[in-house]
């Protein structure tokens, strides 16, 4: 894994969504933690949103996102456990076109090279919808930053090797255009 220094960084528009009943913005570590390490790469924030942990609060917040063509990867915080109130993979799951299978293998393996067999209690989960690149995180800071550096940067970097999800970008809605045409 390389970076190609000849190639340009292209900067995405990224929607960071919290899911809790308790946070506000001013409180919101995990998304500042998200905001912060996005941003600090070079990529532009376009939305930010608190919604509570409920299925069609968060259904609606991202279905609205991926409707815009101004957003082009949502990341969700929070809702990914198994209390009576983590439903966030309940909620975007079913808009998921396809689904992003290594995403959650990979950030399980990161996450028990610091938490050990802890990593279980998370539902993390990814896919794509409309074009979207949608990926569903843990409520925790070290959660976040640990996608975050250890999957996101890279594979939202079109610079990365051998390959990135900006490179496939174009080409995410091609079985929607065939299907029309």
């Amino acid at each position: 894994m390389a970076l190609d220094t000849g190639r340009p960084f292209i900067p995405l528009r990224i929607a960071v969504l919290t899911v809790s009943d308790s946070r506000s913005l001013a409180e919101d570590r995990s998304g500042d933690t998200l905001v912060g390490r996005l941003t600090e790469a070079g990529h532009g924030l376009a939305a930010r949103a608190i919604v509570p942990d409920e299925v069609e609060a968060i259904r609606a917040q991202v279905r609205a996102w991926i409707a815009d063509p101004a957003v082009d990867a949502v990341i969700t915080t929070g809702g990914t456990g198994f209390t009576g109130r983590d439903v966030t993979p309940e909620a975007l799951e079913p808009l998921f076109e396809k689904r992003m299978d290594g995403f959650s293998a990979i950030f399980h393996r990161i996450s028990y090279d610091k938490i050990g067999t802890s990593t279980l209690q998370s539902r993390a989960t990814a896919g794509v919808a409309g074009a979207t690149y949608i990926f569903v995180l843990p409520g925790s800071p070290g959660a976040c930053r640990d996608a975050w550096d250890g999957i996101l940067a890279a594979q939202l970097d079109y610079r990365h090797h051998p390959c990135n999800f900006v490179e496939i970008m174009p080409r995410l809605d091609e079985h929607l255009r065939r299907g029309a045409g």
